[in-house]
């Protein structure tokens, strides 16, 4: 007799069923779903961390600035996500709640390892209990912490790591690889958005085109979230 597979047993129909070989099955599609979200690359640079996210314009009459794919989240941090969008702007959303809350009550702008840690805690819980799905999205937060760039990546699970630079989505397996074939310790930001829109461009193939870019970056001279328009990104590719 053929074993019966998980799905047919039930073991998927809810987030707070352990499968018989261990597997949260809720968790594990809500990982597949960031792997069918657009391409973001978070990377740490030389005094700054860089975030470059893939709009992916479905269709000729959007208009660019429109579609914002990379988010200010504090004075000093940024976000990209990948997966279901609108589950990563309510993310966003809690943790720039999160960071003003912090800021009112302790006078002093909230570090980004923290506040990554609340953001996960929340991922964790809907992992845990009844009446809700996971959330279907990983998120990077790049900030300043101590004067230095510093990058997180979350995934559904709950789990956050922090990386030199990394890539979420779709094409994250080839971009990783690029990534991890040229990325330096000491490159400057021009460096490192040349880096990124290459390892993009590698991915997308005949699709790549400047204007689906969302470029953002945090400097540790100011700590200061600053977004790049389609002329800010042609000056530092050339």
């Amino acid at each position: 007799m053929q074993p019966v597979q998980h799905q047919m047993m039930g073991y998927d129909r809810t987030s707070t069923m352990f499968s018989p070989d261990g597997r949260l099955l809720q968790v594990e599609y809500a990982k597949k779903t960031v792997k069918q979200g657009t391409t973001a690359i978070g990377m740490v640079c030389n005094g700054t961390v860089i975030l470059v996210a893939d709009k992916r314009l479905g269709e000729e009459l959007i208009v660019p600035k429109s579609v914002e794919k990379v988010f200010q989240v504090d004075q000093h941090i940024g976000a990209t996500a990948s997966g279901i969008l609108s589950d990563g702007r309510i993310l966003v959303d809690k943790a720039r709640l999160i960071a003003q809350q912090h800021q009112v009550t302790y006078d002093t702008q909230m570090d980004t390892e923290m506040l990554v840690k609340d953001i996960c805690d929340m991922k964790q819980a809907f992992t845990q209990y009844g009446g809700a799905r996971p959330f279907g999205v990983s998120i990077l937060f790049g900030g300043i912490d101590d004067d230095a760039p510093v990058l997180f990546l979350t995934d559904p699970t709950g789990i956050f790591f922090q990386y030199k630079a990394t890539a979420i989505g779709e094409n994250e397996n080839d971009v990783k690889e690029i990534l991890n074939k040229e990325y330096k310790d000491n490159l400057t930001m021009e460096e490192g958005i040349k880096l990124c829109v290459k390892a993009l461009k590698s991915a997308l193939g005949k699709d790549f085109e400047l204007k689906r870019l969302d470029v953002a970056y945090v400097s540790a001279s100011d700590k200061e979230f600053r977004r790049l328009d389609i002329n800010d990104i042609k000056k530092a590719i050339k």
